[in-house]
């Protein structure tokens, strides 16, 4: 990978760890939400904490998509024939970045049809 390529992908990282923040803000505002809820029962609060945990998790799965690209990326070139420690390490990398987008995708799945808010969602 080129010089300029490297410095661009660490710019777009970067970019990410700024939404991750954001996420962060949400998330705590979105907690703060379901306390709401379960302690008035207030219909509204439950209704915005989904949408902002439905927004966060499609934040989240395209930003996993993202990073599963460049895994892609990684593996496709490898000689499978010959697996050096470099290309094993990409093998798991990538391995990684699938299940951790598949999770987002079943958490996600899991927000949009739990009304009733009963199931945790949590992420790491």
């Amino acid at each position: 990978m080129e010089l300029d390529d490297k410095l661009k992908e660490i710019d777009t990282e970067n970019f990410i760890w700024v939404i991750y923040i954001g996420i962060i803000i949400l998330s705590w505002y979105s907690n703060s939400l379901e306390k709401k809820y379960f302690i008035y029962n207030d219909i509204d609060s439950k209704n915005k904490y989904r949408m902002i945990m439905i927004i966060i998790f499609i934040t989240l799965v395209v930003i996993y998509a993202y990073f599963l690209n460049g895994a892609f990326k990684d593996i496709k070139n490898i000689d499978f024939n010959h697996i050096n420690k470099n290309d094993y390490l990409k093998i798991l990398s990538f391995i990684a970045s699938l299940l951790v987008f598949i999770s987002g995708i079943i958490y996600l799945y899991i927000l949009y049809n739990d009304n009733d808010i009963g199931v945790e969602i949590a992420f790491n």
